[in-house]
This record gives structure tokens, sequence and C-alpha cells, in this order.
């Protein structure tokens, strides 16, 4: 009987593919709730079985970092089966996310070496947050795979209808500009950035979507919270058809964070086709090229004469960019490169047997082609 990993190299079978949920309802409303919500998608358009129990798995995608989280990747190991650990999280967007963070940062960088050194590879979202990891030095082969963005469903039905019922919902004037932008109510989403920018465009309205655990959010964003200006909206939570309405019934997304591994809601902007203006960090770095597909700032003087530039010229060609990247990045794309990950290390997914397949040489190359 040949041994498993033989097997995935000759690709005597199909591999089915288990996405553990463990933790899911403390995750569900954060990026890596949506991410996992991507990765079932992702699995489907790329036509990779997903196993429907964990019994049935051969591969194992392991999303987040709690306890039954490793106990989950060692029983998978035991098991031999073969381990996924996407590596979603950073000691460095850990930072300025909720009272104590800071302090306790160089502890969680130890936990999540740990925890992703137990998968056989680790997937991350983008090239800059595999350097990262690469720097922790953490001794697996990373790849960077997008979470994606759904396309067809990130995407305006009617621009006029949507901003229209963005208006009517928050009792916003039909002749005011709103401004939105989504995200944790937390210092490094760059909340603080956003009350003192609403305090200098009285006449815009800016519209926050997504909330906070109280007992997590630091003293400081809590009193600016409490002291925000009159036009500033906290929509809270809400789900995914309302946030893609919102997007395209607004003038303008703004997005404020200092740190990210990539930044869905930013995609799901982009997708939708309206305005971004982002802070100009090291993750956005050679794959969103500044008055492109979005405008690149550094500080609230800049997000403010951007919006404004926004606001008076039309922006057909950046929204048309825009789209353009958000399709390179789809779910769709991020799947195959998945399929493609897979292959490099050895599994296979494919409905076919390994006769005819690409050289890993080809496969190889296909990975390291920009998306």
């Amino acid at each position: 009987m040949l041994h498993l990993e033989e097997r995935l190299r000759m690709g005597d079978e199909i591999m089915k593919t288990y996405i553990y949920e463990g933790g899911f309802g403390i995750v569900a409303k954060s990026g890596v709730g949506s991410a996992i919500k991507h990765q079932k998608n992702m699995l489907k358009q790329a036509d990779i079985e997903e196993a429907k129990s964990w019994k049935e798995a051969d591969i194992v995608h392991i999303n987040t970092v709690f306890p039954d989280s490793v106990l989950a990747a060692c029983l998978a190991k035991m098991q031999g089966k073969k381990v996924v650990y996407y590596g979603h999280s950073t000691m460095e967007d850990f930072r300025n996310s909720f009272i104590g963070s800071n302090r306790f940062a160089p502890l969680f960088k130890k936990w999540i070496c740990f925890c992703y050194g137990l998968g056989d590879i680790v997937i991350t979202p983008t090239e800059y947050s595999r350097g990262l990891l690469e720097s922790y030095g953490i001794q697996k082969k990373i790849y960077a795979v997008s979470n994606g963005v759904d396309t067809e469903f990130f995407q305006s039905r009617n621009k006029e209808k949507e901003k229209q019922e963005l208006h009517e919902k928050y009792k916003i004037p039909m002749n005011r500009k709103v401004v939105v932008s989504a995200g944790h109510l937390i210092q490094r989403k760059g909340i603080l950035d956003f009350l003192e920018l609403a305090k200098m465009m009285p006449e815009i309205t800016f519209i926050w979507f997504g909330g906070g655990n109280d007992s997590l959010v630091t003293q400081e964003v809590k009193e600016a919270v409490k002291k925000k200006s009159e036009n500033v909206i906290f929509a809270g939570y809400v789900e995914a058809e309302e946030l893609r309405n919102a997007y395209c019934g607004a003038d303008a997304f703004a997005f404020f964070s200092y740190e990210e591994t990539e930044g869905i809601v930013v995609l799901e902007a982009l997708a939708c086709e309206v305005p971004v203006v982002l802070r100009d960090i090291p993750v956005y770095k050679g794959w969103i090229q500044d008055q492109i597909q979005a405008y690149k700032v550094h500080n609230l003087e800049e997000y403010k004469h951007n919006l404004m530039h926004i606001f008076k010229e039309k922006q057909e060609k950046l929204k048309g960019n825009a789209r353009e990247l958000a399709e390179r990045r789809s779910i769709r794309s991020a799947g195959e490169r998945l399929k493609v990950v897979y292959r490099l290390s050895g599994v296979n997914v494919l409905q076919s047997t390994h006769r005819g397949l690409p050289h890993r040489s080809v496969w190889k190359q296909e990975y390291n082609q920009e998306i």
C-alpha cells in the first residue's frame, strides 16, 4: 500500500477538502468569517470536491488560531490528512485592535507561529502577509492566495435606485454627498481618523458599517464615538446585500486601516465600482496603483483632497480599472490559484487522473503570475 504522500503526488485518487468551522461564531462578522465563506464558494467554482464531513476528508482547511483549531490540526495529522493552515492573522494586525493587544502582540506572534507550523502548507492572502510570516521563521511553505471577492454578487444592479434607497434609509438629502467605510470599531481600522475627517467635512455624510465588542474597545475609541459629529452615522453590522447596496449607492468608499493582510471590504468596494480612497500601506503595494484603481493617501488632508476631487470629476476610468482588478481577484480566480497551490504541494483535486496534466514547472510558472 502506498504511503499517503506518494498517493497525493501520483494523483491516484481525487482528494476531498473539508473546511473546519470551529469557532466560526466568534469570527462570523469579521474578515476571517468572510474568508471561510469564500473558501466554500472557491472550492465549488474551481471544481474542487468539498467533503461533507470530517470522516471523508483528505485535506482540512483551518482558518482560526483558537485552541480547538490546534486540536483539529493535530487530529487531522494523526489521521493522515493534509492540513492547509490559513494565515489570516499577523502580529502587525493584532496590534492596536483591542484593550491590551499591544502588550500581548509578541506572545500572539509566538502562538500563531506554532499554529501555522501545524500546517503541511500555509496560505495567506497577499505577498505582503506572506513576507511577514516568512520573516517570523515559519518553516513551512507559504503561498499567497487572495481571499477573493464574489464579483457576481458585488456589482451594481441600478445605481440610481441604490443611491435613492441609501439616502432614504438613512434620511440623507439627495443632494448631499455620502462617504461609506466599513470595519470593526477599533483603532487599527482608523476609526479615529474617520471621525476626525467627518469633522473636517461637515457638508458630507459619513457612514460606518460594522461594530465591535464593547468590552474590548479602548476607552479612547469609546469617547471619540460618543463625541461624533452630526454628519456621522454608525450603521452597525448589516447583511451582505445591504452593504453591497451601500457601496453602490455611495459617492465614495474611504478605508482608513493602518494594517491589513488584504482587506476584503476593499475588494468588495472595487467590485462595486465606487471610487475608493485608502491609506497607502504596504499590503497594497504592487497590486493597487494610485490613481489607477484607487486613490492612495497618507494623511487626512489627502483624504479630503481626493474625496473632493471624486465629487467634482467623473471617475469612469478609475471605476472600470477597479472592476477589472476585482475580477482578477475574484473567488473564481482565487479558486484556480488554490488549485495550482494544491498541485504544487502534491495534492490531486482535479476531476481527472494525473495523465496529461502540466509539468510541475508549468504550475509553478502559473502560480508566480501576478493576480
